[in-house]
This record gives structure tokens, C-alpha cells and sequence, in this order.
């Protein structure tokens, strides 16, 4: 067996490509360097002989008159022709063989980077119809090096790139650490890693579960929405199929041993479990936990919720720098507005006043506080010019308005009269709030924007709602 023929052998061993493909990719490679060193024009046909294991090279010329030579790398005259095989006529072809090793240096030095190109586009051809079909599995690989993009983990035969946006905050590597990680992208081709991994995806975790919990793995519990702060916490929402079968029990495992899993995986990511319902009201009272919710008042154009929780639920309810009610709005794909109960008081209280007000001046008590008013107090000090810019009002509407004012000014006093003692409670009740709350969370509604997974498409596909505490619900 000569040299060339061990080489494309032990190649085609090492790395998986198909020897055909070595074949051909070595035969244009010496094609490309022949044309290269003697013309375009050259008419040439390289073959490998896999008996004697070589490279053979033929040169072909067409026969022409004696005088019309033209070009003669291309042609022969018929003297010459018949000179080798005397049955030749004007028009035939006839093949010379060319010696390889004559090419030259800068000619060899051609075909081999050719050669190794082409390996490398068989590489990547073979590694992209190997993981195509492998996308949404989790990975294990070492950590190899760390360039300006993210993390390379060598997965064996090739590279996957851990980029920093998919990396979990504040985690560390070394090299040689084993790592895993979710697929979330394939490349057919390019320079470097074809294969795009992440630690943040919400998929991420849901195959985490999936490999953890038997029955998230057979369709009985399914996951139906993930929110995640990575690294920190996350909620998933949960659905049983199978009246019999607890979701939240079932994910957790026998004294958490399931669930702990999936957190050391996650180097301590805090992992809420939460009942999915399709009444939206029941299912974000769940989503909010560990809080208690008083009340819940939904509007279903906006897609927004009003909660309500006691004084002492708020810091709960909020969550650290607003992680738990952040992370509930996302997993719900709704906006929430979180109040006290005394701050739900006072709103209404200062909105049955506005709504007598308005009733006065006769126009809708929403013209009122789009202009920007909430209270009776605010628009008792406001100056005409900013009364004037409630839309539908009038210099005479607005002499209603000021008359009305003066009246209630005195029974509205009063009344403030009485809600001092509650006003203590409340203050009493906010001394012991959690530092990072902020000092205005109970004065002022946390808006936290809807993102991740829409419910609507939860609701398609969920089965049975599990059992949960249903607080109070006003339809907006």
C-alpha cells in the first residue's frame, strides 16, 4: 500500500468523511493545480488509481494539419500524432500522461491547501447533518478557552460556542471545567463553533425538568410557561393532565430531591412551582406567591390586572427589587399593578369624589384624571388655566366645579379627621418593610411589563386546571 493510499485511509478513519469524498476532493485539488501552473486552456482529466494507489494525470490534444498548430498545448499536428499511433485522423484526441511530481512546489503547496479546505467544508457538512436534528438537547462538554465572543466547549469531534448573553450572571468557569448547556442554534457553516448553546433559555429549563421528572417526560405534567431572573429565580407553571397526579408534587419529588437536581445544575437558582388555571385571576394569585392575594380586578382589553394584598403581604408580593412581581407578569404575559389595602382605599375613595365631581361639572370623571387629577385636594389647588385643560370643561362648568369644591371641602376634612388612626396603623405597619423596598411601594402601583410566553397560547393547549385558592375578582 503506497503512502497516499495509507493517508486517505487513516483520514478518512480519523475524521468521519466518507473516502469517495476524499477521492474526488483530492482529484481536483491536483486538477486545480495543473491548470494553474500550465493554462486554462490545458485540457486535462485526473483520476486516482486505487490499485496502485496514485494520482494520474492525462493531457489531452486534438489532431490538426501539419500547418495549423495554433496552440500547442491544446493541439497536435498530424505528423506527430500518427509519429505515436498511426491510426489517427485529423479531429481525434489523443491523451499524454502528465507526471505529478513535475507540478512543482507552488503548485503542490496549492493542492494541499485546497485538499484541506475541502476536508474542513466535509467536516462541517458532516457535524451540521449530525446536530441539525439535535436542537432543544442538553450538551456536556469541557471548557476549552474563552475568546471576545463567549465561551468554547469542546464537545469532542467539534466546538460549541457559550455566547455571554446565554451565560447565567456571576457564574465562573475554568478551563478543563465540565459544563452543560441547552442547543439553541445550528449553523451550517462558517469559521468557528457551528453550534450555538445557552444556560439562560427558558427551554433550558424545561429540559432540565423533562430529564428530571418522569412525568414532565411522558406528556402527564406539562410545563406551560417559564420565567426567568438567571441565576436567581425562576417560576414555572405546571398542568396535570391526570386528575391523579399532583404537578407541583410531581416536579418537586420525594422530600425535593427531583427539584434540588435541577438548582445544583443551575449553581442555586431559587425555582418557584405554580399551578396554571385558565381563569387568569386564580392563575396570577398563584403566579404571585409565596404573597396572599386579597383581590384581583381584571382587564381583559389591556390585559392588565389590579392587586390587591394587606399591608404586610406587599413586601412579599413585590418580591426583592420587584423580582416576584416581575417575574409573575412574565410568566403570565400580563401587566400588574400591585396596591395595598389602604392604598386600594384611598384610590377609591379619592375616585368616589372625583366621580361626584365630575357628575357636577358634567363630564366623564375619566376626562379628570387623564387631565392629570387623582384627588379632590389636587384639583382644589390647581389654577383655572389647568381646569380649563380638562377636556369637555367650560368657564361655567368650571364655577360648578370650584362651588362643589367648597362644599365638600368641609365633609372631606372631616373625614380626614377619622382616617388619621388608620393612617398610624399603616405607618406602624411599614416600619418593619424590607430594606430594598422601595420607600414609595406603597403609595404607588408596581408596573411590571408583560414579557416570555402569552397565557393565550397556554390556554390552547392546557389541560385540566390544578386546584388553587381563588381570591375575590372584579371583572374592569
Amino acid at each position: 500500500m503506497t503512502e497516499l493510499k495509507k493517508a486517505i485511509d487513516q483520514i478518512s478513519k480519523d475524521r468521519g468523511i466518507d473516502r469517495d469524498l476524499l477521492v474526488d476532493t483530492l482529484e481536483e485539488a491536483v486538477r486545480s493545480s495543473v491548470i494553474r501552473k500550465y493554462g486554462e486552456n490545458l485540457d486535462v482529466e485526473v483520476s486516482y488509481n486505487d490499485e496502485q494507489g496514485e494520482i494520474e494525470v492525462y493531457q489531452f490534444k486534438v489532431v490538426v494539419e501539419d500547418d495549423d498548430v495554433a496552440d500547442p498545448a491544446a493541439e497536435i499536428c498530424l505528423s506527430d500524432a500518427r509519429a505515436i499511433d498511426p491510426n489517427v485522423v485529423l479531429d481525434d484526441e489523443m491523451g499524454f500522461k502528465l507526471t505529478v511530481e513535475n507540478l512543482g512546489r507552488i503548485a503542490a503547496q496549492s493542492a494541499k491547501q485546497v485538499i484541506i479546505q475541502r476536508m474542513r467544508d466535509a467536516e462541517q457538512e458532516i457535524i451540521y447533518e449530525e446536530y441539525k436534528d439535535r436542537k432543544g438537547e442538553i450538551i456536556s462538554g469541557i471548557i476549552q478557552r474563552r475568546d471576545r465572543t463567549g465561551w468554547i466547549i469542546n464537545l469532542g469531534r467539534t466546538e460549541a460556542l457559550l455566547p455571554k448573553e446565554e451565560q447565567i450572571p456571576r457564574e465562573r468557569y475554568k478551563r478543563g471545567d465540565r459544563v452543560q448547556a441547552y442547543i439553541i442554534e445550528v449553523l451550517p457553516s462558517g469559521r468557528g463553533p457551528q453550534i450555538i448553546v445557552s444556560r439562560t433559555h427558558g427551554d433550558y429549563m424545561k429540559a432540565l425538568f423533562a430529564r428530571e421528572v418522569p412525568e414532565v417526560s411522558d406528556g402527564t405534567v406539562k410545563i406551560v410557561a417559564v420565567a426567568r431572573d438567571p441565576g436567581s429565580r425562576a417560576k414555572v407553571a405546571v398542568i396535570s393532565k391526570d386528575r391523579d397526579v399532583d404537578p407541583v408534587g410531581a416536579c418537586v419529588g420525594i422530600r425535593g430531591s427531583r427539584i434540588q437536581n435541577i438548582v445544583q445544575e443551575l449553581r442555586g437558582e431559587r425555582i418557584d412551582i405554580v399551578v396554571w388555571n385558565p381563569e387568569i385571576a386564580s392563575y396570577a394569585a398563584n403566579a404571585l406567591s409565596p404573597a396572599r392575594v386579597t383581590r384581583i380586578s381584571v382587564d381583559e382589553d389591556e390585559k392588565a390586572l389590579e392587586v390587591v394584598v394587606s399591608d404586610d403581604q406587599l413586601n412579599l408580593a413585590i418580591g426583592r427589587k420587584g423580582q416576584n412581581v416581575k417575574l409573575a407578569a412574565k410568566l403570565l404575559g400580563w401587566k400588574i399593578d400591585i396596591f395595598t389595602e389602604s392604598r386600594f382605599r384611598e384610590a377609591n375613595a379619592s375616585k368616589k369624589f372625583l366621580e361626584q365631581l365630575a357628575s357636577v361639572a358634567e363630564i366623564p370623571v375619566d376626562n379628570i384624571l387623564d387631565a392629570g387629577f387623582e384627588t379632590m385636594e389636587q384639583l382644589a389647588g390647581a389654577p383655572d388655566d389647568a381646569i380649563d385643560a380638562i377636556a369637555g370643561m367650560t368657564p361655567s362648568k368650571r364655577d360648578d366645579l370650584r362651588a362643589a369644591l367648597k362644599l365638600m371641602g368641609a365633609t372631606a376634612a372631616a373625614a380626614a379627621v377619622g382616617d388619621d388612626a388608620d393612617a398610624d396603623a399603616d405607618a406602624d405597619a411599614s416600619a418593619d418593610a424590607d430594606a430594598d423596598t422601595d420607600e414609595t411601594a406603597q403609595s404607588e402601583a408596581v408596573d411590571a411589563e408583560a414579557a416570555g410566553e402569552a397565557t393565550g397560547e397556554a390556554t390552547q393547549d392546557a389541560g385540566e386546571p390544578g386546584e388553587s385558592g381563588e381570591p375575590e375578582t372584579d371583572k374592569a
